[in-house]
């Protein structure tokens, strides 16, 4: 007699692993209330972890330190800082000339002649 062992009566073949099951295969909003309850108890039951301010400081250190070793991504945020600040800068100038006023303001007075703090001048 030649059957097929491997089938066992089920005509359904098994998911190959693509298949969600489970907490996966849940909508995302009982998803999380499950997983509001677990948080919850581990709370009550005193094993839930929680961060101090020290161990969160190095958490952020860890991710500052893996974002700048992207050297593009870094100069590319620089660039942004950059044109932002020319963009202020030059609507700033246009609001002044349009008004008929030629002088600096004292914060850009500062930023052209560097930061000479304590009113005293190099004369």
């Amino acid at each position: 007699m030649a059957s097929n062992s491997n089938n066992s009566g089920n005509d359904q073949p098994k998911p190959k692993g693509s298949a969600k099951r489970g907490f996966a295969a849940m909508d995302e909003a009982t998803q999380r209330a499950i997983a509001s309850k677990g948080g919850q108890a581990a709370h009550q039951k005193g094993t839930a972890h929680e961060f101090d301010s020290e161990e969160a400081r190095r958490a952020g250190q860890k991710g500052g330190e893996a974002v700048s070793r992207d050297r593009e991504h870094m100069a590319q945020i620089g660039r942004k800082g950059g044109e932002s600040r020319q963009s202020a800068a030059r609507a700033n100038a246009e609001k002044n000339t349009a008004a008929g006023t030629s002088h600096s303001t004292g914060s850009e007075q500062s930023a052209k002649t560097g930061s000479r703090q304590g009113g005293k001048s190099g004369s």
